[in-house]
Formats: C-alpha cells, structure tokens, sequence
C-alpha cells in the first residue's frame, strides 16, 4: 500500500541546472545527495525569500505541515552534503 495519492506542488523557478560540489574534488569520486525538486523550492522560498512557513505552503499549493516536513528533509540533506563532503543534486520530476 503507497498512501494518500501525492498533490502536486507549485514549482515557481526552474532548477534543472543546479547542482554543487566540494572544491578540490572529482566529481566522479563523489557520493551525493539528491534534492528533490519541492525540497529546493521550500527553501528558495523560506530561506531565500524569507516569508513565513504558511506563505510558502500557500505559494506552493501544500498544506503547513507538509511544507514544514519538507523544508526539515531539505535542511538535513544539505547539513549532510556540507558535513560530509557529499555532492548535491536537484531531481526534477517528470512532467506528466
């Protein structure tokens, strides 16, 4: 059994072309983090924009709850990308 069906989420930037790395390392030699695509947009707009967790919710067609669970997942990924010299990628999903 998979869940509740996911809703889709409102993408306002365009990320497929991001993706970082440690200095001084080959990217071949690297293990990475995968950031997904709404993980990165919580944290353009929480962090970068800095508007209040319901604004973002609002602007990305989620609940609160949901925005504060993502917005969690994101900040863990990069702490663990930046702590543990890992790269970082954004998944961007299929547009169906």
């Amino acid at each position: 059994m998979r869940g509740r069906k996911r809703i889709k989420r409102y993408i306002d930037a365009d990320h497929s072309q991001v993706c970082f790395k440690p200095c001084g390392i080959r990217r071949i030699e690297l293990e990475s983090v995968e950031l997904l695509e709404d993980e990165m947009e919580a944290l353009r707009l929480s962090d970068f924009e800095g508007l209040y967790q319901q604004e973002c919710a609002d602007k990305m067609g989620i609940s609160r709850t949901t925005f504060s669970r993502i917005v969690e997942k994101a900040h863990k990924k990069i702490a663990d990308a930046l702590l543990n010299a890992k790269a970082i990628e954004i998944k961007i999903e299929d547009k169906k």
